[in-house]
C-alpha cells in the first residue's frame, strides 16, 4: 500500500485525482443551485475552487520537479482567482454599510469577545 501512494505522490497523479472530485463538487453545487436556487453564487463559487484548483496544480508541478516558474505561475493564477472571488464577493449588488458597524458596543453586542464568556453577575 505505501508503494501504491508514493507512486502516487511522486508522479503529482494524487493531485489529478483530487481535481477530479473538485470537478465533481462545482458539477453538483451547479446542479443544485440550478434546480433548487440554493447553494453558492456561480462566479464566488467558480473562482473559488479555481483558486484552489491552480493551488494544487503548483503543488503537482513541485512534486513533480518543474522548473520553479510554472510553480510561481500556477501561484500566481491561484493568486489572481482569489482575488476575483473577494471583488464578487464585496460587490453584491445593493450591498449596503450599516452607520453602526464601526461602534464596539453595536459590535460586542452580538459576537460578545469572540467567544470568550461574558461575566457573571
Amino acid at each position: 500500500m505505501d508503494g501504491f501512494f508514493a507512486t502516487l505522490f511522486a508522479s503529482g497523479r494524487i493531485v489529478d485525482a483530487i481535481l477530479v472530485l473538485v470537478a465533481l463538487e462545482a458539477l453538483v453545487l451547479l446542479g443544485v443551485r440550478a434546480r433548487w436556487g440554493r447553494g453558492p453564487a456561480p462566479g464566488a463559487l467558480l473562482s473559488n475552487l479555481a483558486s484552489g484548483a491552480a493551488l494544487m496544480l503548483a503543488l503537482r508541478a513541485a512534486l513533480t520537479g518543474a522548473a520553479w516558474p510554472s510553480v510561481a505561475a500556477w501561484l500566481a493564477a491561484a493568486l489572481a482567482a482569489h482575488i476575483a472571488e473577494m471583488v464578487i464577493r464585496f460587490r453584491r449588488e445593493g450591498a449596503t454599510v450599516s452607520s453602526d458597524c464601526d461602534k464596539a458596543t453595536w459590535n460586542n453586542r452580538k459576537w460578545r469577545t469572540f467567544g470568550a464568556r461574558p461575566p457573571v453577575t
